[in-house]
């Protein structure tokens, strides 16, 4: 048996700044094929598991390319036809082969393409034909299309927000995907629309307990293959936008059907008290300063390079200031300019420094302060889940009883390692000051006395109602009370 695989991936805010080229690929991630290290990437995890479950059974393992960016803005079209066309290129030499296993995100979006996904899952169904298993991995945050599940035999998302079971959910995939190559199974997507768009982490109720039931029905219906909740991801100004349920049954379209639209409706119900408490600055400040329990981790949900922003926003780090709040460490602040500054004066230097607020001017101005550059690292990581994310370049910085971690590479906070990898004690201080909606929550909640998320109202474009999309084909909510009787 012989099957190929391959990765592109990448999460577009259509309403970003920040635009994807070549580039943001090759810079992030990039991996040549058979050059893919042991470690896999979020997306890039069925790559790891064809090699984990297929190899030692014998099966030839073709990988091609395999790349991710950073999530940004809209993608050059040349950009992705040259992405797809990698993959499609290294597929016609791969051939003949019995399955396409791949590591999607689904919510890519390229000049002239709202469908990246769809589009390559398309034309690779064209090359190899209808026998053939193709079978792909996504991310939650993604937009599911007609075009992927009428081109896709396997399509299974990540259940956890944060992301935290992505190389488990590849292997479910993987061995699904064996199953349907040997005909023990004959795989059917079905498909219902919530009409609806919201954050939904599962590491909080009612979330957490919905996807206990989905691991049951999985475990106890004999019909059901895989269950997977798509929720949508809402920068994206696509015709798809929104939350579904896939449901995957052994060749039972009917029960499928129903149990999706089941689902669906449940989940449906669970609108608008998904999300934590999201509090104002000043709110949030308030709280934190009266918190008994160290140290108080705060969450800019807003300013989070995963969801396609700069991730430079300073708006909470000048109240923090306003307020002369000391003993606090944040991470990470995306000013690779700022970081080349640091590296040239070096360790121990004090030296006038303006950093942050380069990006969008919502999201606050530069702050200028002269401060100790007490230490530098190249090529930093952090960890998250079984994955290391490369954070660039990075410099500790200290002024005002704060700390700053500057990143030349932008990305979210997902774990403590971003501050230890500087040698800096996250446990030794009452504040930790972090950017990012929910994918933190693993990393940080095992240290954190508490946990509180902040809506500093920028940049991110996060209130459906007033996000003026153009694409949106058919009523949601919150935009419409009820979608499903609009």
């Amino acid at each position: 048996m012989r099957v190929f695989t391959a990765s592109v991936a990448t999460e577009t805010n259509t309403f970003s700044p920040i635009f994807t080229d070549l580039r943001s690929f090759t810079d992030t991630f990039y991996a040549r094929p058979g050059e893919h290290p042991d470690t896999p990437t979020l997306c890039s995890a069925p790559i790891i598991a064809c090699r984990e479950i297929l190899r030692p059974q014998g099966w030839e393992v073709i990988e091609g390319t395999a790349t991710w960016a950073e999530p940004g803005g809209l993608i050059a079209k040349a950009t992705w036809e040259t992405l797809r066309d990698t993959l499609l290129q290294e597929l016609q030499e791969a051939m003949p082969v019995q399955a396409v296993v791949l590591g999607l995100h689904g919510a890519m979006v390229a000049q002239g393409y709202h469908d990246c996904e769809g589009d390559l899952l398309r034309r690779m169904r064209d090359m190899v034909g209808p026998d053939v298993i193709i079978a792909a991995e996504l991310d939650p945050h993604s937009h599911l299309t007609p075009a992927r599940c009428e081109a896709a035999d396997l399509l299974v998302a990540f259940k956890e927000f944060p992301h935290t079971d992505f190389m488990e959910r590849a292997r479910d995939l993987v061995h699904l995907t064996q199953s349907a190559v040997e005909q023990r199974i004959k795989p059917v997507i079905s498909s219902f629309d919530c009409r609806m768009i919201e954050v939904l982490p599962t590491s909080r109720e009612p979330m957490k307990g919905f996807i206990r039931q989905l691991h049951e029905l999985e475990k106890t219906d004999d019909k059901v293959l895989s269950i997977s909740v798509i929720h949508g991801f809402m920068a994206g100004d696509v015709p798809e936008l929104g939350t579904r349920i896939v449901v995957i049954t052994d060749n039972a379209p009917e029960h499928g059907e129903a149990l999706a639209r089941r689902l669906g409706l449940e989940l449906f119900d669970f609108r608008g008290r998904t999300r934590p408490p999201f509090l104002s600055v000043q709110q949030a400040l308030d709280q934190a300063e009266s918190s008994q329990q160290a140290p108080v981790v705060l969450a800019d949900v807003w300013d989070n390079p995963g969801g396609g922003v700069a991730g430079d926003g300073t708006l909470i780090l000048h109240a923090i200031m306003a307020r002369g709040i000391e003993s606090v460490a944040c991470g990470l602040l995306w000013d690779p300019m700022a970081v080349q500054l640091c590296f040239a004066a070096g360790e121990g230097a004090q030296i006038p420094l303006r950093f942050g607020g380069k990006s969008d001017a919502k999201a606050g101005a530069p702050i200028d302060a002269m401060v100790n550059v007490k230490s530098l690292v190249r090529n930093a990581q952090q960890q998250f889940g079984e994955s290391l994310v490369p954070m660039g370049d990075c410099a500790w910085i200290h002024w005002q009883g704060i700390d700053l971690v500057l990143s030349s590479n932008r990305c979210q906070s997902f774990d403590p390692t971003l501050f230890t990898t500087m040698g800096l004690d996250p446990t030794a201080r009452q504040y930790l000051l972090i950017k990012s909606t929910n994918h933190f929550y693993d990393g940080f909640e095992p240290i954190a006395g508490t946990i509180i998320y902040v809506d500093a109202g920028a940049p991110y474009p996060s209130n459906p109602k007033s996000n003026g999309y153009q694409h949106l084909e058919r009523p949601i909510w919150p935009i419409v009370e009820n979608p499903h009787h609009a």
